[in-house]
């Protein structure tokens, strides 16, 4: 199969087969961007960079306007974004220049975009923190499913997560930190999502609950919750947090009391 048929099997097309480098499919609101497997990595493989604008000729590229394009439909549009892997021509292989095809695998796979730099990625879930999806009803997503990597990994499922926050909202749970609160627009809607029961520990597929399984916490707190093994729970956080609070407080009021005995000698003597 060639790769415009594959491409219009799923019902999506583009300005021109010839130099095109992504697809949207417009009624099912989705975009498709072929994943060069020179850059994958367990998590993420690129689809486009804005150095990508100029060839190696010194030419204006042809396929970028419509893949910027195609970027921002995923980014403000909300558009699903899906993948095929691609292998380049190793000959045609140039820095600066987009590769000839030599081959691809006609299989979607839907993943996340992420941006790093002036390049933008297709991404496994768990490689980033998914914003809020308000649910009509409450529901169960299955999660922990195990794939073959280089390492066992446990796929996340993302609208759990999301289903998360949408329940308890972007405040930690252990030390309610906010971070739109402090670092404004930059911070809106981030936050960590805790698991409570361990998907490396559970080693099969089970139904995780949003509103019982799941719980929002900072990148802080959640660092402190594995540092132990087993891992602490919210509230003995919270018991630890508080305890460090009264130390601290304790600590400062011992301090100041020693700096004003010594300026009360000072200024008698």
């Amino acid at each position: 199969m060639s790769r415009k048929k594959f491409i219009i099997s799923q019902g999506a097309t583009c300005k021109n087969w010839n130099w095109s480098w992504s697809f949207v499919n417009e009624s099912e609101r989705f975009v498709i961007f072929g994943a060069w497997n020179r850059f994958n990595d367990i998590k993420k493989s690129l689809i486009f960079a804005e150095d990508w604008k100029i060839n190696a000729k010194g030419m204006s590229s042809k396929g970028y306007k419509q893949s910027r394009e195609h970027i921002r439909l995923v980014e403000e549009q909300k558009y699903r974004l899906m993948t095929f892997p691609m292998k380049p021509t190793e000959t045609s292989w140039v820095n600066g220049q987009i590769p000839k095809i030599e081959s691809f695998t006609p299989k979607l796979t839907e993943k996340t975009l992420v941006r790093d730099g002036i390049s933008w990625y297709a991404a496994d879930y768990d490689a980033l923190i998914p914003l809020t999806e308000e649910l009509d009803s409450p529901e169960k997503y299955p999660e922990g499913a195990k794939r073959t990597v280089t390492v066992n990994a446990y796929e996340r499922n993302p609208k759990a997560r999301e289903a998360c926050v949408a329940h308890h909202g972007f405040l930690c749970s252990a030390c309610d930190f906010n971070f739109e609160a402090v670092y404004g627009a930059l911070g809106q809607e981030f936050i960590h999502v805790h698991h409570l029961k361990p998907i490396g520990k559970i080693r099969k597929e089970y139904e995780v609950d949003p509103k019982t399984d799941l719980i929002p916490v900072c990148p802080n707190c959640h660092a402190m919750i594995h540092r132990l093994e087993p891992a602490l729970t919210i509230q003995q956080l919270r018991d630890l947090l508080a305890k460090a609070k009264t130390t601290a407080k304790t600590t400062v009021s011992e301090s100041v009391s020693d700096s004003t005995e010594k300026l009360e000698k000072i200024v008698t003597s």
